[in-house]
């Protein structure tokens, strides 16, 4: 089988950074000859500035803490009912067919559409966006891992159950270790999801995050601050993102 090619550890350092700076030239070529209003789209110098403002706040350090607690405490919980949820399924045919029509739906309800209902249920505050984060969460995660221990390699399974491995042995010494890149996918796309969730749940159902921040901004119509909080949003998101995918390549090996 060929060897499928990928980045070297210079190419996954340099082509981001030169992708960035493409970014932002075509940015600023856009604030500085298209004539826009810095109100429509501030220049990138202008971003940083206020970023330098808003960064120096001590306010602003507590609320992007509050929303990276509300994202991780979702991603934990949503992790931990989804992995033993999405074993179940894969070992229990009468789970997998009265669950597995479901979860298309359930996929498809927008999550300000459940906020509303977060709220008369649990009440305004972190709780409530925590959830939203779970069920944000819960569902990559369950999808992925269950994809993922359906298309483990039936001869090493076989193998192992010869060899006198079943139950909790197998789960935790053959399958999951085998199914963990699907797992950590799954973790990887949910964790992403749960920043936003954290934001959606505090423009919607209060809190004291950066979705407040971003809700005073466009108030203010302070667009430079909700790019900089959207920034730092996603900044917040890449770190975990590529937190995990290290994780994940570490664990893989070509097949020659």
């Amino acid at each position: 089988m060929a060897r499928r090619s990928r980045p070297t550890g210079l190419m996954t350092v340099v082509a981001p950074i030169v992708f960035l700076l493409i970014c932002l030239g075509g940015w600023w070529a856009t604030t500085a000859f298209t004539g826009i209003e810095s109100w429509r789209l501030p220049s990138p110098g202008a971003t940083w500035d206020r970023a330098v403002v808003m960064l120096a706040q001590a306010s602003m350090w507590r609320r992007i803490a509050t929303t990276a607690v509300e994202a991780v405490a979702g991603s934990a919980m949503g992790a931990v009912i989804a992995l033993p949820l999405a074993y179940v399924i894969y070992r229990s045919r009468l789970v997998q067919a009265a669950v597995e029509p479901f979860l298309g739906a359930t996929q498809a309800l927008p999550a300000i559409a459940l906020a509303p209902l977060l709220v008369l249920w649990i009440g305004y505050g972190m709780r409530s966006i925590a959830a939203l984060c779970t069920l944000l969460v819960f569902f990559p995660i369950l999808v992925s891992t269950v994809v993922g221990l359906r298309h483990l390699d039936r001869e090493v399974l076989e193998a192992a159950e010869l060899d006198g491995a079943t139950g909790a042995t197998m789960a935790m010494s053959i399958e999951l270790p085998l199914a963990a890149p699907a797992i950590l996918g799954g973790l990887r796309n949910g964790v992403t999801l749960s920043v936003t969730g954290a934001v959606v749940g505090e423009m919607v159902m209060g809190g004291d995050g950066l979705g407040q921040v971003l809700t005073q901004s466009r108030t203010n119509v302070d667009t430079a601050g909700m790019f900089v909080t959207i920034i730092v949003l996603c900044l917040m998101a890449t770190i975990v993102y590529l937190a995990i995918y290290r994780i994940e390549r570490s664990r893989r090996y070509d097949i020659d």
